[in-house]
């Protein structure tokens, strides 16, 4: 690992107070409206937010993992759809300046169109795969010059403005040892088509839409990885996808909670009882809630801080680094959920009202739990790896 650390230089971020606060101003009306960010995205690709993964000597602005999800944090305590959707983009660059920085310039390609103003998404989840980037549900046949695959694609953030699709499909023309490819498949492609199905709880502003592919063609030139099918397939590439999406994810819900912490306890210290002669942060329930909601802050952060340092530095998990990160993801999305939980019931009725910002939040903060990786496959590979027991050995229950 100790190859793919990035230069340590003092880094300016690109998102100014102003940038901030007018995010937070319109993330209401994205949400109400279940509307693509237009304005956040124009200006954040302004003010070069797009490249913060790319490398210094590439044109980009050098940020290494651990740097960048924190800028990932405060934009997300601000206008979390925002951050979640640009999370797409910002992990593919960072995939691939890791590898870039390791020596393989297979990928360099994707640094130097960033730099060029493309944008790219990630079209990984599907109905019916509980265990997605490993394996797929997605038919991805050789030909010549390429591959074409035939599958549905959800969760797909950006599909406004993406420039190239990062997608995956399952090779099974070896029966006894199918094989994932791993593919960006460029917005002229056809044979493919985006429909609009994103109507849902929280994070409406990402549009997320689902996208159908009828036999795409997609050259050599952009088939990123062909791996095998299952944990086995797990390499750099691999490994980074899981890096840079599930730690960048736990930072922007680890984000939300905090504006929530704050939002609850000015609620508190500025609300009054009949039944009180103070403010209500003289409520003993009250600062109960409190001190759950402090307790469970207290513990993400240094948990997040920790596995993003150790990727960016260098530090050898070896088998260990799923676990690392899908339990960093788990405990920050978990915990962040508990938060915004107890915020809403300590605002009281108001709570409820959309122009509280509360209900939000709520909304938004429940889609932390949904992303990958879920409760279910965190627990099963967190528990299969420190009992030793290979996650591709059959069956694989009992």
């Amino acid at each position: 690992m100790s190859s793919i650390i990035a230069t340590a230089t003092t880094r300016t971020s690109a998102l100014t107070d102003e940038m901030l606060l007018r995010f937070r101003s319109r993330s209401a009306g994205y949400d109400r409206e279940n509307a693509f960010f237009s304005e956040d995205f124009e200006e954040l690709r302004n003010a070069g937010y797009l490249t913060l993964a790319v490398p210094a000597e590439l044109g980009g602005q050098g940020f290494s993992l651990a740097e960048v999800v924190r800028e990932q944090r405060r934009l997300g305590s601000h206008a979390a759809a925002t951050a979640l959707a640009i999370n797409m983009h910002v992990y593919w660059t960072g995939v691939a300046a890791d590898l870039w920085r390791a020596g393989d310039t297979s990928l360099q390609w994707i640094l130097e169109e960033a730099t060029r103003g493309a944008v790219f998404a990630a079209g990984h989840a599907e109905s019916g795969n509980d265990i997605p980037v490993l394996l797929s549900t997605t038919k991805a046949e050789r030909v010549e010059g390429g591959y074409r695959f035939t599958g549905r694609k959800s969760f797909g953030s950006l599909s406004p403005v993406w420039t190239y699709l990062g997608l995956h499909g399952m090779d099974t023309s070896d029966p006894s040892r199918p094989m994932v490819v791993h593919a960006f498949m460029p917005r002229d492609t056809e044979g493919y088509r985006v429909e609009e199905t994103w109507d849902v709880l929280g994070m409406r502003a990402t549009r997320s839409d689902d996208t159908i592919l009828d036999g795409v063609f997609v050259s050599d030139r952009h088939i990123a990885r062909i791996v095998p099918a299952g944990a086995a397939g797990i390499d750099h590439f691999i490994l980074a996808v899981f890096a840079w999406a599930l730690l960048g994810f736990g930072n922007i819900y680890y984000g939300l909670a905090r504006r929530a912490y704050e939002m609850a306890l000015q609620s508190i210290t500025s609300r009054r009882s009949i039944a009180l002669s103070r403010s209500m942060a003289y409520h003993a329930e009250l600062q109960h809630i409190v001190a759950e909601m402090t307790l469970a802050l207290d513990t993400i952060e240094p948990h997040l801080e920790r596995v993003a340092m150790d990727w960016s530095t260098g530090v050898n998990h070896g088998g260990m680094w799923p676990k690392e990160i899908f339990s960093a993801k788990y405990h920050a999305v978990e915990s962040s959920w508990k938060v915004v939980d107890l915020a809403l019931e300590a605002s009281g009725g108001f709570g409820i009202f959309r122009r509280s910002g509360f209900e939000q939040l709520f909304r938004d903060a429940r889609l932390g739990r949904i992303h990958p990786a879920n409760s279910m496959l965190t627990h099963e590979i967190v528990a299969k790896t420190v009992l030793g027991i290979n996650p591709d050995e059959t069956p694989r229950w009992g």
